[in-house]
């Protein structure tokens, strides 16, 4: 159930010298939500910026890391931005030991309603803490098997948005080769390890990225290929799948792929 109004299809915008300019031609193409991945956030204010260059979408941090800003800090953005009714808190981490015991203690801090927070979630012990204290959970790099059983977790009333990488390529060796660029970092990620682990691929398939693992969590190839791919999410139980570009400019692959929006689903 999409209890955070962020229709079916997002996109993911990279902070650029002309993001808010690009964001502006995306909530046009029908996107319903803008993410902005952590690893772009070097201020919390981006938020805001997007929040006020744009009418209508939802924007969404994909999302602020709970190690780098405090909970007074975060809590103050989405005071500063919550009269928009288009600002959707998301959280993840933190990268350390007893990951659960520190974000359950920055949720203990942060003034913000639980119904307007959305965690980062891949592993059972994180969607059943997004059950209990969010209004859902965001997973990134899964297969919509991993879907079904992530919305069977949460069940029917939490929102569960897949992020998922996208790079319009066919030719099988350069689609692999961009996609295994942010994977050559992401696998070496305690969390995402474990949860290729868990999706039931080798030590090898992830020490090595193999094709096999290349192919099941990042969708490439043409439009109706990635379409296939989001469907496919949304029949497992996604409620909104967020396309993040690999390989080709924010705006053109936005274009690209702005007939998804128009899909029926």
């Amino acid at each position: 159930m999409d209890t955070l109004g962020l229709g079916k299809i997002g996109f993911s915008i990279g902070v650029s010298h002309s993001y808010l300019e690009d964001a502006r031609e995306l909530e046009s193409l029908g996107y319903s939500a803008l993410w902005l991945p952590g690893g772009q956030i070097d201020r919390l204010d981006r938020l805001a910026d997007l929040v006020h260059a744009t009418e209508s979408v939802k924007v969404v941090p994909g999302i602020v890391p709970v190690d780098r800003y405090s909970a007074p800090a975060t809590a103050q953005l989405y005071s500063e931005l919550e009269s928009s009714g288009r600002f959707v808190l998301g959280l993840g981490g933190p990268q350390a030991a007893r990951p659960l015991a520190g974000l359950s203690a920055y949720l203990d801090e942060l003034d913000v309603p639980s119904d307007r927070v959305i965690l980062a979630a891949l592993g059972p012990k994180k969607l059943e803490m997004a059950r209990r204290r969010a209004a859902g959970a965001v997973a990134l790099l899964v297969t919509p098997e991993y879907t079904e059983a992530a919305r069977a977790l949460l069940g029917p009333d939490r929102t569960l948005v897949i992020d998922q990488f996208v790079v319009l390529e066919n030719d099988p060796g350069r689609a692999r080769a961009i996609a295994r660029e942010p994977l050559s970092f992401l696998a070496t990620v305690d969390g995402y390890r474990q949860n290729f682990l868990r999706m039931g691929f080798t030590s090898d398939d992830v020490d090595q990225l193999s094709d096999k693992l290349v192919d099941a969590v990042v969708a490439w190839g043409t439009v109706e290929d990635i379409a296939e791919r989001v469907d496919a999410h949304l029949r497992a139980g996604a409620d909104h799948v967020v396309l993040a570009p690999l390989g080709s400019p924010t705006v053109a692959a936005g274009r690209a792929l702005s007939g998804l929006v128009m899909r029926p689903k």
